[in-house]
């Protein structure tokens, strides 16, 4: 179940908040051949915990969820058919493979991909540089907000350019 790593797919998630509690709100996915995925989440009704701060930081209300979510089986349903085999990497592992499981869960679903850790195909030139050349892409986008398929666009212009130094 390995993706080629000459251009990973990219996986992020933004959440509720940063605690035990939060849950999944959006996942994006960005692809090797420019294709994105984005979906609102519409929160389960036990998924209660809301962060005012984390709601700063990427926008979206716990009423967009609600008007705009789709179910969680039906984002699922999406992801497996879309990395299905496959395996995709996040840059915040620690954190969005849990709100990946808790999303699959809730779902009663289980993954048809895998989730890994970016760091695991990165060379040492490309850690190296991660930072500074993230900020200088960052400082290129004209799109400002902090988004899920966003964030994972950005996050793969960084490794191929790293990889390309």
């Amino acid at each position: 179940m390995r993706s080629s790593v000459n251009s990973p797919i990219i996986l992020d998630i933004e959440a509720s908040g940063f605690g035990a509690n939060s849950y999944p709100i959006e996942v994006g996915v960005a692809m090797d051949n420019d294709t994105r995925f984005c979906r609102l989440i519409r929160p389960q009704t036990d998924w209660q915990h809301w962060s005012e701060e984390a709601q700063g930081l990427h926008g979206i209300s716990r009423s967009m969820l609600l008007e705009k979510g789709a179910p969680v089986q039906q984002v699922c349903i999406e992801l497996n058919q879309l990395l299905y085999g496959r395996t995709a990497y996040s840059d915040g592992w620690v954190v969005d493979s849990p709100w990946l499981s808790r999303l699959y869960e809730s779902a009663g679903m289980r993954m048809a991909f895998e989730l890994s850790q970016l760091d695991l195909i990165l060379n040492e030139r490309q850690m190296d540089n991660w930072h500074e050349t993230k900020s200088r892409i960052l400082s290129q986008t004209k799109a400002k907000r902090h988004r899920a398929s966003h964030d994972a666009a950005i996050i793969l212009q960084t490794y191929l350019a790293t990889r390309n130094l």
